[in-house]
């Protein structure tokens, strides 16, 4: 397959890596004996289009208090997709590993992984578990961070098993999650920064800085004591 300028230069900068990496995938699915495969499609359906931080993060703007973190996540989810998914993608254009190698298309058949179509490099995936994660980290502070860093890495070993991406291109995604997160956690904090200097009575702030979603009754019943 011809490959744009740019893929060929990322195939040959980081193939030692890439190959590396990949065989010890390639180990790993054959000790497991395929068990792995189900797990990381599973891990791979949940993190599909960033969805399952976009839904999060709209839950988390339902609330004052959650609010700003809500903001921030779907700010950085929304970044993040803009650069991997609308910026680099199409301009990359770097084949998933299968459609390469005859190596690499061999270890995909053996453990049963999908057919993915669209381009390799970065992970989609990879950047909005890393955006997600990284603005809980940014807005919540350090005690989330090997959280977070444990949501990425299985997310980067998900697709790297199931070679639908390079390591380079999930190493790549995550620091672009990263920023994408830094981005979104100084937007934020000017936004909410802006509106709780507003006057009281302004309707708009007023809003952005108290409303609650109403939350019905049995869900908050306790009970007598």
């Amino acid at each position: 397959m011809e490959m744009t300028a740019a893929a060929s230069w990322l195939t040959d900068a980081f193939s030692g890596i890439d190959l590396g990496i990949l065989s010890l995938m390639h180990t790993f699915a054959e000790h497991a004996g395929g068990l792995l495969t189900p797990l990381c499609k599973l891990i791979t359906l949940l993190g599909e289009k960033g969805i399952l931080f976009f839904l999060l993060s709209l839950a988390l703007m339902c609330f004052a208090r959650t609010r700003p973190l809500g903001v921030c996540m779907f700010g950085a989810v929304c970044c993040g997709a803009l650069i991997t998914n609308i910026l680099l993608k199409d301009w990359v254009a770097r084949p998933r590993p299968f459609e390469t190698l005859a190596v690499y298309r061999d270890w995909w058949l053996s453990i049963g992984a999908p057919a993915e179509d669209g381009f390799s490099f970065p992970s989609g995936h990879v950047t909005a578990a890393a955006a997600g994660m990284g603005a809980l980290c940014f807005m919540r502070g350090r005690r989330w961070i090997w959280p977070a860093v444990g949501v990425v890495l299985v997310m980067m070993f998900s697709r790297n098993y199931l070679l639908a991406h390079f390591p380079s291109d999930v190493i790549a995604a995550a620091l672009i999650g990263v920023f994408s997160a830094w981005v979104a956690y100084l937007i934020t904090m000017q936004i909410f920064a802006f509106f709780s200097t507003r006057k009281k009575g302004d309707k708009l702030a007023d809003f952005v800085m108290h409303y609650n979603v109403p939350v019905p009754a049995w869900l908050t019943y306790k009970g007598k004591h």
